[in-house]
């Protein structure tokens, strides 16, 4: 391994203050001020790929190598393609906020294009006249604040079936004198249910659970969705050498995702069908929901098969970063009993003990926030975020950035940053209280990445932020949550393969609040 790429271990650094995105400087010109980024030195035509073949998972790979060459953006070339990983904030907010006009565009990819239907989407899609409709129908007419306000109730049924479903499991004996709860369904049910609601308008895709809790059907679609998430821009070897795709599936990646894509989309798609049926028949006459609106929108009119793929991406990008911030936020909380008893103090001042947390208390609440925030720094919810391509050649931190190059941000790298965060390893909400100033859970400092920012910036941030807040601050309004009989603590291990808790976080939970604010069934 050297210490940088092939061109940057060739270039000597000379005066780096020339206008290197002139377009009249050639690329060789380019090259003979600024240098790539360091990383390891490639191979001809295949670059880095059989040393990342050997290093598995690739994004522990890369982050060792950031560690062991001491630098805060690599390079490394997979196939034609180079691949920038950043972990420093200043450099990050250069690609995303300074140049974000160049670093706005998305791969095409194996993983990409069959999630998106044919980048029939936004999140997804290349930039390009597609990409700016979508993102603007959803900006003004699905995600707008209008909308948020009108899907409220909805959301509040969601929250009530939360403590509902918790509740019944405390039940022993004909008693209520606490259970052990599984904390992982429990989020990964609310999330999925607030998304399924305000989408379909219905929690269950089949029969459901008496309890409140998910049945087959929506554990499976549960299921399919992380798959696809595991496996969408996973380094696949196809990706970065297309023409293998004609030959052989040759990491296996892409049996597995067109098998969790299918099975997700055996349920929802139907009810697209079902209800464009329901208004060609006239028997739908009024907008309940928002699949209700994908219909019925105008300009653009959306074809069928453009509104399946929209919902698709809708409920990948909304359900896995609250639960998985929430699961991670109780099990360090329940780690730190004073850290659970500072958030109880704020929900029992701000909210009290007579009624349910609601959403209006959120502003209030910014000790819960800080604690979701917290969880977001020290747990994403993924390695990086989704590629960012440029499309054309660029400089950025005095250093060469070819045309088609996929940038990737840290997120581990920007919230366990110890030159940002002190004690970066140590979960301290307080560190984001700031005297009365409200506690948000966005940082367009990119000190940590809970929601990407610039053209690419997340479109359903309010959305998110609303259920992450909602569903910590009635988890723990609702109950006293103490270790299972004989743990000594959580366990705080990570996945190998990803960054979620290596345990599912199991809970002794027992009902805090009057009997009667306890939704029955």
């Amino acid at each position: 391994m050297t210490t940088g790429s092939e061109a940057s271990s060739e270039v000597e650094i000379v005066a780096l203050d020339a206008d290197c995105n002139d377009p009249k400087i050639e690329r060789s010109q380019l090259l003979s001020i600024h240098p790539f980024p360091p990383g390891p030195k490639p191979l001809p035509y295949i670059g880095n790929i059989i040393t990342m073949l050997r290093n598995k998972p690739t994004f522990r790979w890369i982050h060792k190598m950031m560690d062991d060459m001491n630098t805060k953006i690599l390079c490394l070339r997979l196939g034609n393609v180079h691949v920038i990983a950043v972990s420093d904030p200043k450099i990050a907010r250069e690609f995303l906020k300074d140049k974000d006009g160049i670093f706005a565009s998305r791969p095409d990819c194996m993983s990409g294009n069959l999630t998106s239907g044919g980048y029939q989407t936004t999140v997804l899609a290349p930039m390009g006249d597609h990409w700016k409709m979508m993102r603007k129908t959803l900006a003004m007419k699905i995600l707008s604040v209008d909308k948020h306000k009108w899907l409220q109730e909805k959301r509040d049924v969601e929250a009530d079936n939360l403590i509902r479903y918790i509740y019944n499991q405390c039940h022993v004996d004909s008693t209520v004198t606490g259970g052990v709860v599984n904390v992982r369904t429990v989020v990964q049910q609310y999330s999925s249910n607030v998304i399924r609601k305000i989408v379909f308008g219905s929690r269950y895709f089949g029969k459901g659970s008496t309890d409140g809790g998910p049945g087959e059907e929506e554990i499976e679609h549960v299921d399919s969705l992380l798959t696809v998430l595991s496996y969408l821009y996973a380094f696949s070897v196809t990706d970065y050498f297309p023409w293998l795709r004609w030959i052989t599936d040759f990491d296996g990646h892409e049996m597995i995702i067109r098998k969790a894509i299918r099975t997700a989309r055996k349920y929802q798609d139907r009810l697209v069908d079902e209800r464009i049926r329901e208004w060609k028949d006239g028997v739908k006459t009024k907008e309940d929901d928002l699949l209700d609106v994908f219909i019925n929108l105008e300009n653009p009119r959306l074809t069928v098969d453009q509104i399946k793929a929209q919902i698709f991406e809708l409920m990948l990008a909304t359900f896995d970063n609250p639960s998985n911030g929430i699961e991670w936020a109780m099990a360090e909380m329940i780690n730190q009993p004073m850290i659970f008893e500072k958030s109880i103090q704020e929900l029992d001042s701000v909210v009290g003990k007579d009624r349910l947390v609601q959403e209006s208390d959120i502003p209030k609440l910014n000790y819960i926030k800080s604690c979701v925030r917290e969880a977001f720094r020290l747990h994403p919810v993924a390695p990086f975020n989704l590629p960012h391509v440029s499309i054309e050649d660029a400089t950025v931190a005095g250093y060469f950035i070819p045309k088609g190059s996929h940038v990737i941000l840290s997120r581990t790298g920007l919230g366990r940053n110890p030159e940002i965060w002190d004690d970066p390893l140590t979960f301290n909400p307080d560190r984001h209280m700031n005297g009365d100033k409200e506690v948000v859970l966005t940082d367009h400092n990119l000190h940590m990445l809970s929601f990407s920012t610039g053209r690419r910036g997340c479109g359903g941030v309010l959305l998110g932020s609303t259920m992450a807040v909602m569903l910590l601050a009635r988890i723990v309004q609702g109950f006293v949550w103490e270790l299972p009989p004989g743990e000594p603590c959580v366990d705080l291990k990570e996945n190998l393969q990803d960054l979620m808790k290596a345990k599912p976080l199991l809970a002794l939970a027992k009902p805090r609040l009057p009997h009667h604010l306890y939704p029955m069934c």
